[in-house]
Formats: C-alpha cells, sequence, structure tokens
C-alpha cells in the first residue's frame, strides 16, 4: 500500500508516541514528558511556529517530520527549519522520508520561506544518502552549549 503523508492530527498522538521515543533513542536523547506534551500541543497551537506531519501506511504511522518556521537576521522572508525527520526502521527505502521532506518543503514554499535546512548526525549516513540527493551539503560547523 501507498504512504501518505498528511498534517499531524491531535487524534494521532498515541501513534506518533512510540516513534517519538525510537527517535530519541536513536539520538541518545531523553526528553522530559511535560517537554512531549509542550511539543505536541505546540504544533497545533496557530501562534506558534511549529508543525508536523505523519506518514500512514495501511491506518498506521510510519513516521514523521516536524518543522519550524522563523525569522532570519540574513533575509526578509523567514527559514524553515526540518527540527526532527523519523521513518520507523521496517519502512525506510521506500521514498517516506523523501516525501515527508517535500511535504515540509511544500509548506515552507507556501509560508514564503527562502530557505529549508536540517541537521542530521554525523554518523548518520543512510540518511546521508537521501540528503544528498534533495538538499546540498554546506561546509558549516555546528557548535552547542547548553543552558
Amino acid at each position: 500500500m501507498a504512504v501518505a503523508v498528511r498534517a499531524a492530527r491531535l487524534a494521532d498522538r498515541e501513534a506518533w508516541q512510540p516513534l517519538w521515543q525510537s527517535y530519541l533513542i536513536f539520538y541518545k536523547a531523553s526528553v522530559a514528558a511535560d517537554v512531549t506534551e509542550a511539543t505536541w500541543q505546540r504544533f497545533f497551537d496557530p501562534l506558534e511556529g511549529l508543525g508536523a506531519f505523519v506518514a500512514e501506511r495501511d491506518g498506521q504511522l510510519i513516521g514523521f517530520a516536524h518543522y519550524l518556521l522563523h525569522r532570519s537576521t540574513w533575509a526578509p522572508k523567514c527559514y524553515c527549519y526540518l527540527e526532527d525527520l523519523f521513518v520507523e526502521p521496517a519502512a525506510r527505502g521506500g521514498g517516506t522520508g523523501r516525501a515527508l521532506i517535500a511535504a515540509v518543503e511544500a509548506t515552507a514554499r507556501a509560508a514564503g520561506a527562502n530557505r529549508l535546512y536540517w541537521v542530521t548526525d554525523e554518523s548518520n549516513h543512510p540518511a546521508q544518502k537521501l540528503y544528498d540527493q534533495v538538499a546540498e551539503r554546506p561546509s558549516v560547523v555546528q557548535y552547542r552549549k547548553m543552558l
């Protein structure tokens, strides 16, 4: 059956949660339950720049993409940050990740954004195979300081 990508709905929470947990495990991260709850609610708050798409096959969620539309000091229009992208391992390689990226790109274009960007772990070579096909890799090094 084909994969359908659509905007997340409030009713998707229960099916989204295990995918979210698998994503966090992949990145060896943990997020407090209240942060997860706040994130989920922000997806549906029209005053927030956060949004979420889900990928569905045979009535089951198999992936998601979370994005943030934000202003930039480098452009008169907004940017779109693809913050989280996950496809369950058994469904990878079939175009789901590409379809999720395309959905975020379409939303970014509709919002007038002039850049879509994302990061991944340098060891995530399978994802980079796809990313190298759909975007250019800049020579930027990210630094991070936890506060």
